[in-house]
């Protein structure tokens, strides 16, 4: 066995978690048990039973853990050795911590916490992408001016792609496509023809026929589209996700919607290539995501990454594709993917990134806007709320659009607020058209587009 090096710092790294009674944080505590360079010492969540009682699940003695409701009982708690599971912010012992991982994933909430850190002098983790959509240009800004570090949390899909994109850049390859998989996959059995997405099954025998691209690669995801009709493929969370990515790329949508191909990884090579070249691609250069089709027994992508690159010399190409690389057939394009998303078990990357300062990041700007257009007539007094797994809100669509002034109105500021104004079908709505908008998130999401593009 291999084991992981011992303690390396003279003290550990003090996290303070919020979001903490989720998928995300019981994957992110779990692995942090492993790493004694870094402690969790304050968790916050509304649930603090929830919280406490996961912590004894992941072996965590029951002594080891304080439930304190100020923030003078908690620096105590942490100093005697304890876990502290605090509700909310008003029990938080700011000096104590050296890093926030933020995973509440409501906007108004986790941008606070971001915030107040940075002014307390602590470094930021931000794995809620809703808040990183709407202010993380600003935030980021912020961390800068202070000397801080603002970094989306590696394990979810934003900064996993970054860090491809990196190694890609950094290999020295141009880049025509970048994208992740959506969150489930689309498992067809031709036995049966089931097609199961996470529990949820339609007949879909015609997939039989179209499990290759054949001769005109468009028609066929065309057919597979209208073959999985009735599934929901399309999530806000993926939408959000490619928007923070070209919050730091530059990259935008290609279509607004994304384009959601039904496909299998050997495919993405030609398919995301430009229409020219018998790709999806109105432009190069862009953001999007797929639909994962596998056969029993084949492995999933997992929510993974990837980015479609130009190849160069024809023989150096063949023989990487007899590897078994991704070579799109006319040998011009490649796919370079990672399969994985770990959730929580990769934050500690960051988390060190983040203390020892050695993330290569660029600055983000607002090249882009999670907007939300009007699937329906939606009339003044309509209040909004962001609700389920993947944070989706009733009667809008979220669209990735290019910003034109500080008018759009971004997704997740539509969360408790309200229109005061009728919004006909199609229409973006606007910040004119809301009453009862965060107050701060919103002005951080100003003074990011302040910064220009």
């Amino acid at each position: 066995m291999i084991l992981h090096s011992t303690t390396s710092r003279a003290t550990p790294v003090r996290v303070l978690l919020t979001g903490a009674n989720g998928g995300y944080g019981r994957t992110l505590l779990d692995q942090l048990r492993r790493l004694p360079d870094l402690t969790a010492t304050q968790l916050v969540d509304p649930d603090v039973d929830g919280v406490t009682a996961m912590l004894h699940e992941l072996g965590v003695p029951t002594s080891s853990v304080a439930t304190p409701s100020t923030a003078a009982a908690t620096a105590e708690a942490v100093s005697a050795g304890s876990i502290a599971v605090i509700a909310d912010a008003s029990a938080v012992d700011w000096d104590g911590v050296d890093v926030l991982v933020e995973a509440t994933g409501r906007i108004e909430a986790g941008h606070g916490y971001a915030d107040t850190a940075l002014d307390r002098g602590v470094h930021v983790v931000m794995v809620s992408k809703e808040v990183e959509s709407v202010a993380g240009v600003a935030l980021s800004a912020k961390a800068r001016a202070a000397g801080l570090r603002y970094l989306p949390g590696d394990g979810d899909q934003p900064a996993n792609l970054l860090r491809l994109v990196a190694w890609v850049l950094e290999c020295g390859f141009d880049v025509v496509a970048l994208g992740k998989s959506g969150e489930y996959d689309l498992a067809f059995d031709p036995a049966t023809g089931v097609v199961d997405q996470a529990g949820t099954t339609v007949h879909a025998p015609s997939l039989a026929s179209l499990l290759d691209l054949g001769d005109d690669p468009l028609a066929t995801v065309e057919a597979r589209a209208a073959a999985v009709a009735g599934l929901k493929r399309a999530a806000a969370a993926d939408s959000c996700e490619m928007n923070v990515v070209s919050l730091y790329t530059g990259a935008r949508a290609d279509v607004e919607a994304l384009h959601y191909p039904v496909a299998r990884p050997d495919e993405l090579a030609d398919l995301y290539t430009a229409r020219e070249d018998g790709g999806l691609l109105g432009r190069t250069g862009v953001v999007d995501v797929f639909s994962m089709l596998r056969l029993p027994g084949e492995a999933s992508f997992a929510g993974g990454v990837f980015v479609i690159v130009r190849t160069g010399d024809p023989v150096t190409w063949e023989t990487l594709r007899g590897k078994g690389h991704v070579v799109s057939r006319d040998g011009r394009h490649a796919c370079i993917y990672w399969p994985y998303h770990f959730m929580g078990v990769e934050t500690p990357l960051s988390i060190v990134a983040a203390v020892d300062g050695t993330s290569r990041l660029p600055e983000p700007r607002q090249h882009t806007v999670l907007a939300a257009r009007a699937g329906e007539a939606l009339s003044a007094g309509t209040a909004f709320r962001v609700e389920g797994h993947h944070h989706e809100i009733a009667g809008v669509a979220p669209v990735i659009v290019d910003p034109d002034d500080d008018g759009i109105a971004p997704y997740y500021l539509l969360g408790g607020a309200r229109l005061v104004a009728d919004v006909a079908p199609g229409d973006l709505v606007r910040l004119d058209d809301l009453a009862d908008v965060p107050e701060a998130a919103l002005a951080a999401y100003r003074a990011g587009l302040a910064l220009g593009r």
